[in-house]
């Protein structure tokens, strides 16, 4: 062949032509009324899935959800065929609301075909000798178990008959200790054993995936940026910290038909952070 056979161009950024469809597909994603999850639901409603979201506070989710809506469903009513999300009020971390919302999907679009668990936690920091072990408790209670519990739920409910693909955020602490959230970073690596394990559990008609962020501009990781962040975003290579965009554009690759042969990877979403052999 030819070199000008096969021309590659460069690629800028994504947009709507780029984007793989996902119409027709409903997808729950846990802790989206802000931040991470919050982007991933943007990004899946603006390739045509219809999307549950969940969160804790009321007041927040249904803020987010309104929003969403105008931006993606051209301003639809709550309720209405043209409306594309859903939001349900639960914490992950309760049995009871994991069965509601999963049963909300359904009800409300017909299917489960996508299920993303966001919600994470880390109200420890510093020395794990020094660590209180109820918040560590809590900490892989959240991160790990009610992924677990929300991958059942979607499992008895839908994907075990039908398939679909789940995509566990995850994180660099993961992968590589801190010192700084060592309760966190060991819960996160919890949940990429549990992404592999289930990945050839499940397969083939379940795809199970990980994304791993380095620092992503949200609230959350607000207390590791600190007042300097362009100090933060030295360590980079890329040369600035993660956007919530970045990630979300990448669970969406995962789920879609473009990564029908991946399962069980943990995919790094981190500006080439861990390639420098540092955190």
């Amino acid at each position: 062949m030819a070199l000008d056979e096969n021309p590659v161009h460069s690629a800028g950024p994504a947009g709507p032509a780029a984007r793989a469809d996902l119409t027709g597909r409903t997808a729950l994603v846990t802790g989206g009324s802000r931040g991470i999850g919050r982007a991933i639901t943007a990004e899946f409603l603006a390739r045509g899935a219809s999307v549950v979201v969940t969160a804790r506070k009321a007041g927040p989710l249904e803020e987010a959800a309104a929003e969403l809506r105008a931006q993606h469903c051209g301003g639809a009513p709550a309720g209405s065929p043209q409306d594309r999300v859903l939001a349900v009020v639960g914490n992950t971390g309760h049995d009871e609301d994991r069965a509601a919302t999963v049963a909300a999907a359904l009800e409300r679009f017909g299917s489960l075909d996508i299920l993303i668990n966001n919600t994470g936690i880390n109200p420890v920091f510093g020395a794990l000798m020094d660590a209180d072990l109820g918040g560590v408790r809590k900490i892989f209670d959240t991160n790990v178990v009610a992924a677990l519990g929300y991958m059942q739920e979607a499992y008895k409910a839908w994907m075990g008959e039908h398939g679909g693909a789940v995509v566990n955020i995850a994180s660099v602490a993961g992968l590589r200790s801190s010192g700084v959230i060592s309760a966190y970073g060991a819960s996160k690596a919890a949940l990429i054993r549990l992404t592999e394990e289930l990945a050839w559990q499940l397969a083939p008609a379940i795809r199970v995936n990980a994304v791993a962020p380095g620092v992503i501009d949200t609230s959350f990781a607000s207390v590791l940026v600190g007042e300097d962040a362009q100090q933060a975003a030295r360590k980079y290579p890329m040369g600035r910290i993660g956007t919530p965009e970045d990630v979300a554009r990448a669970v969406a690759f995962l789920v879609s038909d473009d990564a029908a042969w991946l399962t069980g990877d943990t995919v790094r979403v981190d500006g080439g952070l861990l390639a420098t052999g540092g955190m």
